[in-house]
């Protein structure tokens, strides 16, 4: 088939989406993509993630593209508008945004077998409308950062009558000038928000903390002129910079090793964070469980904003929220303004609906193996051409936008003889993926991720779904290219030769190389040279036809 015939479908405008979509123009000179995306602009958590103080926990020149390097970051972390900002640049440098339908929500994806196709439903936001489509191959960028979590299970949560909202649907126009503001959550988020609102000595803010966090500093540091020049101009600085911070978390040398690399990390950390906090605090900021079960949150100014007379954690817990106020478990009555749920999102159900072979759905394959579960974080069984980036189990310590451009290399072998109309269809096997899950799952149940509740666990308490258990190099490793033998293949038979000959004729290279090479030590070259060359080229051409004939 040709490329107007074949079709992909990216769901979501973030940063795996827009990733995947310029690696099919730049990698596969691809262009017959559509991506759907609910909100109104690119960039995903970065569109959506407004907040005061929102930044990224990585060194930002390695949460960029390695294509795309950046010379003119402010700091060492970017802030929310200049990630966005640097999205939205790249979305018009590689002309996606007549790829793109905005306000637009994906409803569902089924799949044919006869046609070989998906079927996909989606909806305009705000009129309701309601479109269908073909797609070959669909794509979900969707991440585990979608669908915000609200604590409902508060009693009374409706009941407030001042202004709530979740940190990810921040309001634009909301002024907090002399206002109380109650912050639930201490995760990456909250320490964010808590900082940079409390700069205002006239908002009184009050933290609640259900568990505390373990902490690790992260400055932002400023790049000064000198520096983004270098950048910008000298060969290979900036590369060498952003290999150095590469380097420091891949091979994190910096950090405890051996058996009692755990207690020593753990004194490391207590000792940063009653440092950095007031006294009065001490017996109640130091978590009842190991550091990384639950992620690790960057500080950037949290721990120093607790010295202001403005700012007050609170560890009673929430009993109830009211019409006026929060009324703790110990019976007290605190009055608010605001409410801001820092309270994370909700990652153990996909949020659509997406059917494969025999009815076959992602959910019910997730709901099945007790939680979100995935061939390499990218795959599900029963679901041709269909594939995750950001799927489960793929959190790793480093930058999310390397796990993705891995996740996506390795997408685009995939679908590539597809895009070409070499093969119709790719489906995991059930087997290699329960393989893969046992070992990884078996790793993480001897991990520190089994001993806390964790939102990036099954209901809390059950099976890790977010966590990668080994060293990112091995995540590398496992995306560097797929084992063809993990997948079924159909309408196949003239790709499965092709890449026979292929192999037959690279094996036959290197006999040819060593061969000539074992002459020449020899002294023997030029008989040996003109024999090899007649018995390469009969070989090459028997196989050739041979192949042609199948």
């Amino acid at each position: 088939m040709s490329e107007i015939q074949r079709r992909v479908a990216i769901i979501g405008a973030g940063v795996a989406g827009l990733t995947q979509a310029i690696a099919l123009k730049t990698k596969l000179n691809f262009h017959n993509f559509t991506i759907y995306e609910k909100g109104s602009e690119v960039g995903g958590v970065w569109r959506a993630n407004t907040y005061p103080g929102c930044s990224s926990d990585i060194e930002i020149h390695w949460y960029s593209l390695s294509t795309d390097l950046y010379p003119y970051w402010n700091k060492s972390h970017g802030l929310q508008p200049e990630i966005q900002a640097y999205w939205m640049k790249l979305s018009k440098k590689y002309n996606l945004y007549p790829h793109i339908t905005f306000n637009t929500k994906v409803l569902s994806a089924e799949w044919d077998d006869v046609k070989q196709q998906y079927t996909i439903v989606a909806e305009d936001v705000f009129s309701g409308k309601r479109t269908m489509s073909v797609a070959h191959v669909v794509i979900s960028a969707l991440g585990i950062l979608e669908a915000p979590n609200i604590p409902y299970e508060i009693p009374g949560i409706r009941k407030f009558q001042g202004a709530s909202f979740h940190s990810a649907q921040w309001p634009s126009l909301i002024d907090l000038q002399n206002k109380r503001v109650a912050v639930i959550g201490n995760a990456s988020s909250g320490v964010q928000i808590v900082p940079s609102v409390s700069e205002d000595p006239s908002i009184e803010v009050v933290n609640f903390i259900r568990s505390p966090s373990w902490f690790n500093t992260r400055p932002h540091i400023p790049y000064s002129d000198t520096a983004k020049w270098m950048f910008a101009n000298i060969p290979l600085v900036m590369r060498l910079h952003r290999a150095w911070i590469v380097f420091w978390y891949i091979h994190p040398f910096h950090l405890p090793m051996g058996d009692k690399a755990p207690q020593r990390q753990r004194d490391v950390m207590t000792k940063y964070i009653l440092d950095n906090t007031p006294d009065r605090y001490h017996s109640h900021m130091i978590p009842d469980y190991p550091p990384d079960c639950k992620r690790t949150v960057a500080d950037s100014g949290f721990l120093k904003s607790l010295c202001r007379s403005n700012v007050k954690l609170n560890f009673d817990g929430i009993a109830e929220i009211v019409g006026n106020g929060i009324i703790t478990k110990t019976g007290e009555m605190l009055p608010f303004d605001v409410i801001v749920y820092a309270t994370g999102f909700i990652g153990e159900r996909y949020p659509m609906h997406i059917r494969g072979l025999n009815g076959a759905t992602v959910q019910g394959y997730y709901d099945a193996h007790d939680g979100p579960t995935a061939y390499i974080g990218t795959a599900i069984p029963d679901t041709p051409n269909f594939y995750l980036i950001a799927g489960p189990n793929t959190g790793v310590r480093a930058s999310l936008v390397f796990a993705t451009e891995m996740q996506v290399a390795y997408i685009l072998q995939l679908i590539e003889p597809v895009l070409t109309g070499s093969v119709s269809s790719f489906t995991i096997k059930a087997a290699p993926t329960d393989t893969y899950n046992a070992k990884l799952q078996e790793q993480l149940n001897h991990s520190v991720h089994v001993h806390c509740f964790s939102r990036r666990r099954t209901n809390g308490t059950g099976k890790p779904f977010y966590s990668f258990p080994w060293p990112t190099t091995v995540l590398w490793w496992l995306l560097r290219r797929p084992n063809w033998d993990h997948y079924t293949a159909v309408g196949a038979e003239k790709w499965v030769w092709a890449r026979r000959r292929k192999v037959v004729k690279n094996i036959l290279k290197c006999a040819a190389i060593l061969t000539l090479l074992w002459s020449y030590i020899s002294g023997s070259a030029q008989p040996i040279l003109y024999e090899m060359w007649q018995a390469t080229t009969q070989t090459c051409s028997y196989l050739s036809k041979f192949a042609l004939r199948l």
